[in-house]
C-alpha cells in the first residue's frame, strides 16, 4: 500500500489522473477495477475516479508494487529539459502567485514538438525552477503550462499557469469569453474598419484554413467574428488593431486574406510579391493586450476582474514606422 498527501499543486486534480501520475504501466482496466474493489481510498473512505482532490487529502492506493516506480511513493518525473543555447530568457510582463503573462517572440514555439526546438513551456518551467517555485524532480503531479497559444510566427502575450487550479480556472475564463484579446497587425492593402463575420473550415492534415461566406450543408464550418480598426496607413500598408470575438486557428491571418487585405509577411495566406519586396520573412502580427472581464467570484482568479495587461512599445510599431519612412523617402526621391 502506498500513501500520498495531496499538496496545493494537486488541488482540483481528478483522482483517476492522480493515480495514473504516480503509477507506472498501470492498465486502464485495472485502474477502474481498483476503484470498484475499494483499492483507492481518500481519507480512509472509498473514492470514485471523478473525485476532485483537495490539498491535504490522504490518498491510499492498495495496488501491487509492480505498478509503482522503484522510488516507492515518489513520483517519477522526467528530468528537467536541458537548456538549449538558443533558448531565450523568459520575458515576464505580469506575474502573481497563480499566473504569469509572458512575451513570446516570433519563431519561438509555445509547446515542444518533434523538432526539439526551444519552446515557451520549457522556458517558463525553467524560470520557475530557478526561482524555487517548481521542483522538476519533486513530487509535483502538475507541470506549469500555458493557457493560450500563438502561432510560431506570431509574437506577443501568452498566459501561463503555475498550478493545476490556475490552469483549470483560466481555461474556464477563456472558454466563457471573459478574456478579451487584442492584436496589432500590418496589412497589405487598407481594409475597412468594422466587424466582419464569415465561416471557417480547418484542413487539419495540411494545417490550413479556408474562409467562406456561408455555412456548409454538412455544417462542418464554424462561424468567426473579427473586429478590425485601422489605426494608421502608409501607402499600400495599414496598421490595424484586431479584436477577436471568436478565436480559432489562423483566424486573423485567414480572415484578413479572405477580405483581400492579408497580413504582411504571411507566407501561408499572404501576398508573396509584397513580402519579397519589403523583405518581410515573418507575419506582422502581435498579441498586444489582454483584458479580464467580470470573472465570477467562485473562480479562484476572480481578483483579475478588470485587469489589463499590455505590451509596451511592441516591435510591430517600429516595423510600421520603418515602412512609413520608406514610403515617404520614395515619394520625396522618386526614381
Amino acid at each position: 500500500m502506498k500513501q500520498y498527501t495531496a499538496t496545493a499543486n494537486d488541488d482540483g486534480v481528478r483522482l483517476s489522473r492522480f493515480v495514473q501520475s504516480v503509477t507506472r504501466d498501470f492498465p486502464t482496466s485495472l485502474l477502474y477495477k481498483s476503484f470498484r474493489n475499494k483499492r483507492v481510498k481518500v481519507n480512509g473512505k472509498k473514492a470514485v475516479p471523478e473525485y476532485r482532490i483537495q490539498a491535504g487529502d490522504l490518498i491510499e492506493l492498495y495496488i501491487n508494487d509492480e505498478f509503482f516506480p522503484p522510488e516507492g511513493a515518489k513520483t517519477v518525473q522526467k528530468a528537467a529539459p536541458k537548456k538549449k543555447q538558443n533558448q531565450p530568457k523568459v520575458n515576464v510582463i505580469y506575474e502573481d502567485e497563480n499566473i504569469a503573462v509572458l512575451y513570446k517572440p516570433t519563431h519561438l514555439l509555445c509547446h515542444s514538438d518533434r523538432t526539439g526546438d526551444a519552446n515557451l513551456v520549457d522556458a517558463f518551467t525553467q524560470y520557475l525552477a530557478e526561482k524555487g517555485e517548481y521542483d522538476p524532480h519533486g513530487e509535483n503531479r502538475f507541470k506549469p503550462g500555458i493557457c493560450n497559444r500563438l502561432d510560431r510566427g506570431t509574437e506577443g502575450l501568452v498566459i501561463a499557469a503555475k498550478s493545476y487550479t490556475a490552469l483549470r480556472d483560466m481555461n474556464e475564463i477563456i472558454r466563457t469569453d471573459l478574456l478579451k484579446k487584442e492584436y496589432y497587425t500590418i496589412t497589405v492593402g487598407i481594409p475597412q474598419s468594422g466587424r466582419f463575420t464569415a465561416w471557417w473550415e480547418h484542413d487539419e492534415k495540411n494545417n490550413k484554413v479556408s474562409i467562406h461566406a456561408h455555412q456548409s450543408q454538412d455544417e462542418r464550418r464554424k462561424q468567426i467574428i473579427t473586429d478590425v480598426d485601422v489605426l494608421r496607413t502608409a501607402g499600400p500598408f495599414a496598421l490595424c488593431k484586431i479584436g477577436l470575438v471568436t478565436g480559432r486557428t489562423h483566424q486573423i491571418r485567414a480572415h484578413l486574406a479572405y477580405l483581400g487585405r492579408p497580413v504582411l509577411g504571411d507566407i501561408k495566406y499572404g501576398n508573396r510579391k509584397m513580402n519579397e519586396r519589403t523583405g518581410t520573412k515573418t507575419q506582422a502580427l502581435c498579441a498586444v493586450r489582454v483584458t479580464f472581464l467580470d470573472i465570477p467570484e467562485e473562480n479562484t482568479l476572480h481578483y483579475l476582474s478588470g485587469k489589463v495587461v499590455k505590451l509596451k512599445d511592441p516591435q510591430i510599431i517600429k516595423q510600421f514606422d520603418a515602412l512609413d519612412k520608406s514610403k515617404n523617402s520614395e515619394e520625396n526621391h522618386p526614381a
